[in-house]
């Protein structure tokens, strides 16, 4: 099929057109169209022209609209995940049901949880004299930028809130996984009213060109730390509000009480989900010196069992990397840490070249200071780090520059619980990890960002305070 980009309420071509690729088989699926920075400034122009009058809508007519979208979205789930496996690479169902339909499940679990929140005015006095008001009001036009690693879901965290509290949309996908969004985008044209969603794709150029652009009051941008500095600067031209997610390399530390039978398959499922390509995967493991060989060798059964494989074959557990450059990343960090005398319980080697296929990696007798363990990897290797104080695994913990999520792993919930809150990180799981919901705020410190999504905190972030004060008198 021929994809098209959404420019007020209009199907359009763009300028010319780039080959995105799947990674299973790295071959050309299709070609998006390449917007141009002239197509750029007509869908922001769209957009402010439709702002007015779809800020003046009440709540309750967004609300329909938004979940009348959610329902097209669900009566196009076959293609739509489809579509995901094909060009993000992650099965069609996968480990435990944690692929692309797990995906699907997620965009349609945050439209419908998004839409159930509302800002309402608050009034801080009230007398004889005077009543002060505070209102939430949309900002304008809010610019998305969207990763590749879940591509779907992901837009939805940006425009559904961004909808909700009045503001009008201009979505830019990745280049490298544009597909899924264009065919969203498709969906929403005949739902929301001219100029109120705009969807462009664009190999390069056009992320930059929305930072900087003077019509556009916010950007929301989901993605690496380097864009994400870059992204900032650029909005200062106009003092953009800003919302970044952006890299992590979440800590788990495992203590000498836990039940390492009963957590080790949630440690698996939580570092490898989406095969390790997910900003909140584990992504360092510490465990106490004392269940550290056991924690391993019940890790190592998991990884024999499962398979790498092209997402569209029923039993593949796990797929390919969704790009070469991450492909490569992988393989960097892995022979640097044979180079320092890592330990490899499993995996580290490419055994299937047909795609991007990087198999379960487990690596233990390695310590902070090598790049596998300070760097993130995002992709199916996870370093086990041996640790005997607390306190020090803790420090080292916190050392990392990001601070996206951590959890700690106990029996001892109380003691865990003390544990988790003294971690720098903007999410803290207890014998859990990257475990998120639509009515629980996420977002970053440090390195990791600024800004939360989710809930009624997520929705303020898509609007401006007012106060209004009326003198009786």
């Amino acid at each position: 099929m021929a994809y098209q980009m959404l420019i007020n309420g209009q199907s359009v071509d763009g300028v010319s057109t780039f080959d995105v690729i799947n990674p299973a088989t790295k071959s050309v699926i299709t070609q998006a169209p390449q917007a141009s920075v002239e197509q750029l400034d007509e869908a922001v122009a769209a957009a402010r022209k439709a702002f007015p009058q779809w800020a003046a809508l009440t709540h309750e007519e967004r609300r329909a609209k938004i979940l009348q979208l959610a329902d097209a979205i669900e009566a196009n789930a076959d293609d739509l995940i489809e579509t995901l496996t094909t060009e993000q690479g992650k099965p069609l169902k996968g480990f435990f049901d944690m692929g692309a339909g797990f995906e699907f499940g997620g965009t349609l679990a945050w439209i419908r949880g998004t839409a159930e929140y509302e800002l309402s005015k608050k009034v801080l006095q009230e007398d004889e004299n005077l009543r002060i008001e505070m209102h939430h009001k949309p900002l304008g036009v809010v610019g998305s930028i969207t990763p590749w690693n879940y591509p779907l879901m992901i837009s939805i965290w940006h425009i559904i809130p961004a909808l909700l509290t009045g503001n009008t949309v201009v979505l830019k996908p990745s280049g490298m996984t544009p597909l899924t969004v264009l065919k969203l985008a498709q969906i929403a044209k005949d739902i929301f009213p001219a100029g109120v969603l705009n969807v462009l794709s664009s190999e390069s150029k056009i992320g930059s060109a929305m930072s900087l652009h003077q019509g556009i009051d916010k950007i929301v941008f989901t993605g690496s730390t380097p864009t994400g500095k870059s992204v900032m600067k650029s909005a200062s031209t106009n003092l953009k509000r800003l919302t970044l997610e952006l890299g992590g390399n979440d800590a788990g530390i495992v203590l000498a009480d836990a039940d390492i039978e009963a957590i080790a398959p949630k440690i698996f499922a939580t570092a490898f989900i989406n095969n390790g390509q997910t900003c909140a995967a584990l992504k360092r493991l510490y465990v106490h010196e004392s269940v550290h060989d056991k924690l391993c060798d019940e890790l190592v059964k998991l990884a024999n069992s499962v398979k790498t494989g092209n997402g569209m074959d029923a039993d593949s557990d796990f797929g390919p990397l969704q790009n070469e450059s991450q492909f490569n990343l992988v393989k960097e960090l892995a022979e640097d840490a044979k180079a320092n005398g890592a330990n490899f319980l499993c995996g580290g080697e490419v055994v299937d070249d047909s795609g991007y296929f990087y198999p379960i990696t487990l690596v233990n007798n390695i310590s902070d200071g090598v790049r596998l363990v300070d760097e993130e990897q995002f992709g199916p290797i996870l370093p086990i780090i041996k640790f005997s104080d607390v306190e020090e695994v803790l420090e080292r913990a916190n050392s990392s520059e990001f601070g996206l999520g951590g959890s700690v792993w106990s029996t001892d919930i109380e003691k865990a619980t003390q544990l988790a809150q003294r971690l720098e990180c903007g999410s803290a799981w207890v014998n859990h990890h990257g475990a998120i919901q639509p009515n629980a705020p996420f977002g970053g410190i440090k390195q990791s960002g600024f800004g939360s999504e989710f809930g009624e905190v997520g929705l303020k972030e898509f609007t401006s305070i007012q106060t209004v004060h009326i003198h009786q008198k």
